[in-house]
């Protein structure tokens, strides 16, 4: 995966009814360890990685690269968004395509903040990349995921076994902007 090429970033921060997507700085480093570290958040995800391997190895701030957003709740970050370009994938649909990846804290979860973040980082996108398809992919086992991709229009692409599970590849075609 790469960034998303010629895009000015970072862009100002982007803020919805209840949260802010902005740049990740050093200030979520603990955040990330947590995220990165969680069993419930890597569930679907092949599992957390070791929370010293994690404290060694991040950089002070972690995931500072074009589409990559930390979104912030009341001043702290519970979540992350990435759209990056898919230069190389398991399914040759979402070569070249950007990819939506997200991941929220469990505290956070059931209050509709993964759809908000996800869709203003997509309208963010649309705005900056007109024209172009997103992909998503998750476990089909993973139900929040999969309705998820749906309210924010996903459609299926295609099913396909890997890290010992049933994905799911769904494609949210581009967005034109009108004259």
């Amino acid at each position: 995966m790469t960034d998303l090429g010629p895009v000015a970033w970072p862009p100002e921060p982007i803020r919805t009814e209840r949260l802010v997507l902005r740049e990740p700085g050093s200030r979520d480093r603990t955040a990330f360890v947590e995220l990165l570290a969680s069993p419930e958040v890597h569930t679907y995800l092949g599992g957390p990685r070791p929370r010293d391997e994690l404290e060694r190895e991040l950089p002070e701030a972690p995931g500072r690269w074009p589409g990559s957003f930390a979104v912030e709740l009341d001043g702290a970050m519970v979540g992350r968004i990435l759209l990056r370009r898919a230069t190389e994938h398991r399914r040759r649909a979402a070569v070249g395509k950007a990819d939506l990846g997200y991941l929220f804290l469990p505290r956070v979860w059931g209050f509709g903040y993964a759809a908000e973040a996800c869709a203003a980082a997509l309208d963010w996108f649309d705005g900056v990349l007109p024209g172009e398809p997103v992909v998503l992919t998750t476990q089909t086992a993973n139900v929040s995921s999969m309705r998820l991709a749906a309210k924010l229009g996903f459609t299926e692409v295609e099913r396909f076994w890997a890290w010992d599970a049933e994905q799911w590849l769904g494609l949210r075609p581009p967005v034109t902007q009108s004259a």
